[in-house]
């Protein structure tokens, strides 16, 4: 069993305390991605894990047994770094399998291994290689190999993927997500790229100032986010936010003449007056449609290829809405935007947790 729990991490380096009370729960073979931007806590905790930090307080278990104490070469886990830390002056196979012959394993186990390694990660004509001869996604490659032989009960990935290129991210993205289609082996994966998270986790753990702001799979972190921290930090263009305010049973945007219904699920939530968030994803919004509609004014409009992506105006606050690429809109063009009022999300304006 390869089940991973962290039970009430806390880490303090004196009075600053970095991770707050950090609950996980994985089951064996589940990829779990720790997302949030730079200083959130995923990389400490992730350290934690491996054993090259020490918890203040709190538990890890692998398996079912406590880790806490144990030596990290003793916990069967792999760690993949964001540099690719290869000896220069090995090969291929030799730094894939360099792990293995410092732990006295007999050559013909070692070569094997290797070469099992080599053959999934589709790398074996490039065993007799030095690392200066290979680009920057077969060094990650090799790295991930050096991972593989270990056979580990768990894989930690510290931003592997931070030093390839845009087009090499995206291919190294499928590779991990084939390969743990393949091994079914659990795996904690620490990124600030939204992307990596939302392709490659079962569950995603969005963190903020030591705190898991919100744990679930990607599609409930997409579609129903527990905060404005994480509705906005997820999703690429993000989340739109505008301020509104309750009057007569409908929500009036405040700082323009637009006005729609509430979401028949809230409908008697709220008090006359009441200030509330409205969110909602850029590709709810679309140019024709039964739903709600508010009105607005084309400020930019940057086409990406496969849609529209526009910048408007409401009143005195914006909505950015993906539209069909060929859209004709030009800079003050006046625009109706309809959108399903069930595709709305209110929050709380003071304490920014969702409603319903």
């Amino acid at each position: 069993m390869s089940s991973l729990q962290i039970n009430n991490i806390r880490k303090s380096y004196g009075e600053i305390e970095t991770l707050k009370s950090v609950d996980i729960s994985l089951e064996s073979g589940e990829f779990l991605v720790l997302l949030g931007s730079s200083g959130c806590g995923k990389s400490t905790l992730l350290n934690i894990i491996a054993g090259l930090a020490e918890a203040s307080s709190g538990d890890i278990l692998i398996g079912g047994c406590s880790v806490l104490g144990v030596h990290p070469k003793d916990r069967d886990i792999a760690m993949v770094f964001q540099s690719y830390a290869l000896y220069p002056n090995l090969t291929v196979r030799r730094n894939i399998g360099f792990g293995l012959e410092m732990r006295k394993v007999p050559v013909h186990e070692r070569d094997k291994a290797v070469n099992e390694a080599a053959k999934l990660l589709q790398i074996e004509p490039l065993l007799d290689r030095k690392p200066a001869q290979l680009s920057g996604g077969q060094r990650q490659r090799v790295a991930i190999g050096r991972a593989l032989v270990r056979k580990p009960e768990v894989f930690l990935f510290d931003e592997p993927l931070s030093n390839l290129d845009a087009k090499l991210r995206m291919e190294m993205r499928t590779e991990l997500k084939r390969l743990h289609q393949v091994l079914n082996t659990t795996v904690v994966y620490v990124t600030h790229d939204q992307i990596e998270a939302m392709t490659l986790a079962t569950r995603i753990a969005v963190m903020r100032d030591g705190r898991i702001e919100q744990l679930g799979t990607p599609a409930e972190i997409y579609d129903r986010p527990a905060t404005l921290y994480v509705a906005t930090f997820v999703g690429v263009p993000p989340m739109n936010l505008l301020r509104v305010t309750v009057k007569n049973g409908a929500l009036a945007v405040d700082g323009a003449d637009a006005q729609m219904p509430l979401p028949t699920s809230l409908n008697n939530a709220f008090g006359e007056g009441q200030k509330l968030i409205l969110g909602i994803r850029p590709e709810a919004l679309s140019l024709t449609g039964s739903g709600s509609m508010i009105t607005a004014h084309c400020d930019v409009s940057e086409l990406t290829g496969p849609e529209l992506v526009v910048t408007a105006s409401v009143g005195t606050q914006n909505v950015t809405a993906s539209l069909p690429p060929r859209s004709a809109l030009a800079r003050g063009d006046e625009v109706r935007l309809f959108f399903d009022q069930e595709t709305v999300h209110l929050f709380n304006s003071e304490t920014g947790l969702r409603y319903g």
